[in-house]
């Protein structure tokens, strides 16, 4: 299977499309896929169709083996977007988005990473905040989603300071979810989102949605909120063949013929 799942092709500017998973790459290499305003416009208008489209479930959001991102473009950064400076960030999808991480991951492109789901790296990646160093504000969400995804007080450490940390750190404070070797971050990535796009999908939407929707929330209000996600999967039409299959399939692993 190809890297954008069954059925797969690829685009000119890089982003695979069709099947189950789409594949998005950023497409600057020669400048460290680094963001300027056309391509924060292609991003932003891409994720846009990958959320509108029913059969797509997972994107994939990635660089090249050298870099992931570094960030704005500062020669263009007069002309980037409120919208979301570097292209998505100010977008809320409804499906899930993984970061397939190699080389560096910095600055702005440290901030593109937070805004995913989920982050896979090669060894040999590089993080950090260092806009610091030429005194750039965080201005695409990083002040928001790191203090969630790494804690307040790592968070605050990688802001302030701007140093750089490796990819066993960042697998350490959890900023990293899986860190492979250098090179198969993208095949790695690929395989996860096949694996989540395979799960029955009304139960990934509305727990994922739960999750988010959960955060600030004081307990009564999250629980709440919570049950009328589980809700609608278990009143969907598609629920009750879904236990059906896990009835088979226990039936099939204890040696029965499963019906």
């Amino acid at each position: 299977m190809g890297p954008s799942g069954s059925g797969g092709r690829q685009t000119g500017d890089g982003a695979a499309t069709g099947g189950s998973v789409r594949v998005v790459r950023i497409g600057r290499p020669e400048r460290r896929n680094a963001i300027d305003s056309a391509t924060a416009a292609r991003l932003h208008d891409e994720l846009l169709q990958f959320n509108a489209d029913p059969a797509a479930r997972v994107a994939v959001l990635t660089g090249d083996e050298s870099a992931f991102c570094a960030g704005a473009d500062l020669k263009d950064l007069p002309a980037l977007r409120p919208s979301g400076p570097l292209g998505p960030t100010r977008l809320q999808l409804g499906k899930p988005v993984i970061a397939a991480i190699e080389g560096w991951c910095v600055a702005g492109g440290l901030e593109l990473a937070a805004w995913c789901d989920l982050r896979i790296a090669g060894a040999t990646a590089r993080f950090g905040c260092l806009e610091r160093r030429w005194g750039v504000p965080l201005i695409d969400g990083g002040t928001y989603r790191l203090p969630r995804i790494v804690g307040l007080g790592r968070a605050l450490d990688l802001i302030l300071t701007g140093r750089e940390i490796d990819a066993d750190e960042a697998e350490r404070i959890g900023f990293v979810q899986r860190l492979v070797p250098a090179g198969t971050a993208l095949a790695a990535a690929v395989e996860m989102a096949e694996g989540i796009a395979a799960s029955p999908w009304p139960a990934v939407v509305h727990d994922r949605l739960s999750v988010y929707e959960g955060l600030g929330r004081e307990l009564e209000a999250a629980l709440a909120n919570e049950d009328r996600h589980g809700r609608a999967v278990i009143f969907d039409p598609g629920f009750a063949d879904g236990v059906a299959g896990f009835d088979r399939s226990q039936a099939e692993r204890r040696g029965g013929s499963g019906r």
